[in-house]
């Protein structure tokens, strides 16, 4: 085999031939070795069983001893020499001195090798084939980032592509713990056996070679979970936390934003391919609010309405309609500017201004209520100019300018 860094070949060979030893003995000595037990169903109904040797948490579960080891401070030496090897350290930078570099590359190569031997007898072919691996990683011309979060509150047919490199698909049978054995304990309750609780969110992207730093996965999925609420009006959570790999090799478990995470109520719902493009067109649009302090304030109250108790649902509803279509005309104009954008006739916008009266004259929100202003959010992300939207609304209202189409009137011709 060619390698590239003969020095780091021979002390991450080193410690994989003592990892082995110890893990080992302690098995001589009476520890137990987990398994799982596998069913493959064949051909015409017959199915094979496999015994499966879980070497990963096992040796998870001695990663003190391990990394105590002699060979263990050698291998950690020649990494931190390794440019390459940094992101590993970075995307762990709660964490000091050597512990990210032992949790996302030292230990794991020893699983692998495990593994690929189905124990602890040792074979030159898994650990050559496991190094190999690595240095593809380390050394390679472009490295592939990822990041998966749980994601509870819809059901899915197919895979959605929300953006670039950025997509809902179902969750594998055992993907998570795969690389993760912790992993089943981070997860929502139900998860992989619900019906709204069978999918995940997922980012990937290329990374440089030197690229030091990961992407800020959190923020992303959480813009991603806000447009799918906005698009379907669904208790959408993702985590409580998402998992990181790099070059599929596992690399952080990190908490998803607080917002992001907590599963608002409501009843769950079905993704269909009208409201996926509808949540991809959000979440393009949603970076504009960076530019419009207004319509990020009418974002956040609406989404912390989500979670809020009456009488705090209802006035954080009215604060998001204020700061959305009022401005310094305050509440009443923004409901009637609301009931022009969202009405196709004139019945149509005379239902939705009673709604909203309803709630300027500080009623409690009820559903439609509620769903009008998450409807008023929508359109006016989908228009992208907020401002001259306002203008806009108020000219129609006068009868000098049409009324703007609406995101669905839009999509419809």
């Amino acid at each position: 085999m060619a390698v590239r860094a003969p020095h780091l070949y021979r002390s991450l060979r080193c410690f994989c031939l003592a990892g082995f030893s110890l893990l080992g003995n302690d098995v001589e000595g009476g520890a137990e070795l987990p398994f799982a037990f596998e069913e493959h169903s064949g051909r015409g109904g017959s199915a094979l069983y496999e015994y499966r040797p879980l070497t990963r948490s096992y040796v998870e579960s001695r990663a003190e001893r391990l990394g105590a080891l002699a060979d263990a401070r050698l291998a950690l030496d020649d990494l931190r020499r390794e440019p390459a090897a940094a992101i590993y350290a970075t995307a762990h930078s709660g964490k000091n001195g050597d512990e990210p570099l032992l949790r996302t590359i030292v230990l794991p190569m020893l699983a692998d090798v495990a593994e690929a031997c189905g124990g602890f007898d040792w074979s030159d072919e898994a650990f050559d084939r496991a190094y190999g691996e690595l240095e593809r990683s380390l050394f390679g011309s472009r490295r592939a980032y990822a990041a998966v979060a749980p994601l509870v509150g819809l059901s899915l047919g197919t895979q959605v592509e929300l953006a670039d490199g950025l997509r809902i698909r179902l969750v594998a049978a055992g993907e998570l713990a795969a690389h993760w054995p912790e992993a089943n304990g981070l997860l929502p309750a139900g998860f992989g056996s619900e019906p709204d609780r069978l999918c995940v969110l997922e980012l990937e992207c290329p990374l440089a070679p030197n690229e030091r730093h990961v992407p800020d996965a959190p923020a992303e999925l959480a813009d991603a979970v806000s447009a799918l609420r906005l698009a379907t009006a669904a208790p959408v959570a993702a985590g409580p936390v998402l998992f990181e790999r790099l070059d599929w090799r596992p690399l952080a478990i990190r908490p998803v934003l607080p917002i992001a995470a907590t599963e608002p109520g409501g009843e769950p719902t079905r993704l269909d391919a009208f409201r996926a493009r509808l949540a991809s067109d959000l979440l393009a649009r949603l970076g504009r609010a960076e530019d419009d302090p207004e319509l990020a304030e009418a974002l956040d109250r609406w989404e912390l309405s989500l979670f809020a108790d009456e009488p705090f649902r209802s006035e954080q509803l009215r604060e998001a309609l204020v700061a959305l279509l009022g401005g310094p005309d305050g509440l009443w104009a923004a409901s009637v500017r609301a009931a022009v954008l969202l009405g196709e006739t004139g019945r149509d916008r005379a239902e939705q201004l009673g709604l909203l009266r309803g709630l300027a004259r500080g009623e409690t929100a009820g559903a439609g209520a509620a769903d009008a202003v998450r409807k008023a959010v929508v359109e006016t992300l989908a228009h992208g100019d907020r401002p001259g939207l306002v203008s806009t609304l108020d000219d129609a209202l006068l009868g000098v300018r049409p009324r703007p189409a609406g995101y669905f009137a839009a999509l419809a011709s």
